[in-house]
């Protein structure tokens, strides 16, 4: 095949050329001049060619034209002019956009006066009934608004009871609407806490049938509970019946006393309980999904459904329940029952995801009134004692001291120290720790009696499983819990330390006396010894080094042997740790006792007499004796 013929260099460089289109020589400006070395003559640039040719001859300002003026502070006029009238034309639009809004502006200038906290009683009623009087007619309308809504709300504060019943007579019809309303809810709240008793009677009628809808709304159910810790118990029963059945919404006859039970409503009303119970299904589910777990009246529903819920229902409610979210409810009577359950009836997973979910909050949890008591189904129910030492015994330790002392704080610690002792815990707290759920109350009764107790690890690997095992409380035998939980964890030592640091203020304190008596008799079964035996014997020398300071005529605080709490403390202590007695004995009292014989501190000496151990009594009687015959020490129990 024979080769192309190559183009010519010349021909390779030629650009094919546009009809119409100058050639580039043509153009004289555009050419680029060749550069020429040490050249003469002067150099143009782009700029000094642009202004030689297009360069425009310059033109003075007309006569007509003036100067923006300025004002001294540097701005100019028409600007600040441009800003008003902007004002100016939002205004119209706020004008014709909302219907009271020269009102609202008026209220608004009143309420910057009565709010005032300086201002006097007579002038701020002054200013309310002002502002009542322009509100009349016009207060349901205005009570949604941002601004309306805190001015009614000074005004219900402040006014006087007629005008009060007149603002309450027109809010009257609209309750429902503005229960549900982001602004207008603080003011019905705000009414309710001034509301007499025919007042909030008529409330609650006027929430006959909507109780259910408001409690799925985060702004309604703010209402109902606030209403709900307002009312008496036949209130309260008025506005929980209405989530038990539909039928309990439709008729208002239907009279319930105040203290049934919901068994007892289903078996006085002849209601059908599967019903109730699918009913109560269908309203709680979507509160749980919203997570409107807060209130007490909730807590109180879902504690009821519990008692009458099939053993799949009960299943499915303490799984949704078992995490983060149980320490919001945890703070009322209802919610720390349901806590409770969800420990004892949740398996291991869930119980682990409830602990878990205790971090950071054990301190505040402790100190509840009725959330301490979660925290005793804790270490009354779980058996992975490593995860519960490294998350509730570590933030106990953190705080011992504080806890020591306070009514609630302590309790946790005292169930280490004596499980469901009575004397620390009222009839109410202990039934509350022994509620089970029916539907799953006897559910593993066959699993327990031919399974052997595992040890943690078991616990540390249930993440993995599906969450199908319900468990009735704990397999670990209750004293080895206890064990692991005060002296594996180490806190048994630091409680020790803790009383012998602080011995002298727990034994005058009315809670912390008890803490310290069951550490020095060494808890129930002696679970201290023969561990602690050396710590408590330094407890025993640090009550006895308090005692053995002399009593003074002048001393701001008494004697701890004359002090109520104390007295009384110590003595219990002399008859039921005799190791406590004789050291107490040889260490403070020995040869002082003429000083002791009379007051509060006579129940001391005249323990050592009445001790059931013949040893102590012995140690005590050659000296204790004369005083008993002569009549200044006196005894409780025959010798």
């Amino acid at each position: 095949m024979a080769a192309k013929p190559q183009k010519s260099s010349g021909e390779m460089n030629k650009r094919k050329r546009i009809p119409n289109q100058k050639t580039e020589g043509t153009d004289s400006i555009s050419k680029k001049p060749k550069f020429t070395p040490n050249s003469n003559k002067p150099k143009f640039s782009s700029s000094d060619v642009h202004s030689k040719f297009t360069k425009k001859p310059f033109k003075s300002p007309s006569k007509d034209y003036h100067k923006p003026s300025v004002n001294k502070d540097g701005v100019d006029d028409s600007k600040k002019i441009g800003r008003l009238r902007a004002k100016e034309l939002t205004e119209e639009r706020k004008k014709k956009r909302k219907k009271h809004y020269s009102l609202e502006q008026d209220l608004s200038l009143l309420w910057e006066k009565m709010r005032r906290r300086n201002i006097a009683k007579e002038d701020r009623s002054k200013l309310v009934s002002e502002a009542i009087t322009k509100m009349k007619g016009k207060i349901s309308e205005i009570a949604s608004s941002h601004v309306s809504s805190r001015v009614l709300q000074t005004c219900v504060k402040h006014c006087t009871q007629e005008e009060r019943n007149a603002v309450f007579v027109e809010l009257r019809p609209h309750f429902i609407s503005l229960s549900s309303n982001t602004y207008a809810v603080h003011l019905v709240t705000k009414m309710l806490d001034h509301a007499s008793k025919e007042q909030l009677g008529e409330f609650i009628s006027s929430l006959h049938g909507h109780v259910a809808t408001l409690l799925r709304q985060m702004v309604g159910s703010l209402v109902i509970e606030h209403v709900y810790n307002l009312g008496n118990a036949t209130q309260k029963q008025a506005l929980l019946v209405e989530l038990y059945s539909p039928e309990l919404q439709l008729f208002q006859d239907l009279v319930i006393a105040k203290d049934d039970r919901l068994e007892d409503v289903i078996s006085k009303l002849q209601l059908s309980k599967s019903s109730v119970s699918r009913h109560m299904s269908s309203v709680l589910q979507p509160i749980m999904e919203k997570g409107i777990l807060d209130h007490s009246i909730v807590h109180r529903a879902l504690f009821e459904y519990l008692t009458i819920a099939d053993k799949t229902s009960a299943a499915d409610v303490i799984q949704q329940l078992a995490g983060p979210s149980l320490i919001r409810m945890i703070h009322t009577k209802d919610g720390s029952r349901l806590a409770m359950f969800c420990i004892k009836h949740g398996s291991a997973k869930e119980r682990k995801k409830i602990i878990k979910g205790m971090k950071g909050h054990v301190d505040k949890i402790a100190r509840d009134k009725f959330g301490n008591l979660v925290l005793v189904s804790i270490f009354s129910v779980v058996d992975d004692t490593k995860l519960v030492s490294k998350i509730i015994i570590r933030e106990l330790e953190g705080n011992l001291k504080e806890l020591l002392l306070d009514q609630g704080g302590r309790r946790p610690i005292m169930q280490l120290l004596h499980p469901n002792c009575a004397r620390y815990f009222f009839s109410d707290d202990l039934t509350s720790l022994s509620l089970t759920i029916p539907s799953l109350k006897n559910k593993e009764e066959s699993d327990v009696n031919g399974e052997a107790v595992e040890e943690d690890k078991n616990e540390e690997d249930d993440d993995s499983g599906p969450n199908t095992q319900l468990n009735e409380g704990g397999k670990k035998d209750s004293f080895k819990r206890r064990q692991e939980l005060l002296l594996n964890s180490g806190l048994a030592e630091k409680l020790v330390d803790a009383c012998c640091e602080m011995a002298e203020s727990l034994l005058r304190s009315k809670f912390g006396k008890e803490v310290i008596y069951e550490v020095a008799t060494g808890g129930a079964d002696g679970i201290l010894h023969p561990t602690l035996d050396e710590k408590l014997g330094e407890l025993y020398e640090a009550i006895a080094t308090i005692v053995a300071q002399p009593k003074l005529d002048e001393a701001k605080e008494e004697h701890i042997l004359e002090h109520f709490h104390s007295s009384r403390t110590i003595k219990k202590l002399v008859l039921d740790c005799p190791a406590f007695a004789s050291t107490l004995w040889e260490k403070a009292l020995k040869g002082n006792c003429a000083t002791w014989v009379k007051g509060h501190s006579s129940k001391v000496i005249s323990a050592f007499l009445e001790t059931s151990n013949t040893a102590i009594n012995e140690l005590a009687k050659a000296e204790l004796q004369p005083f008993v015959k002569r009549g200044e020490l006196k005894l409780s129990v025959a010798e």
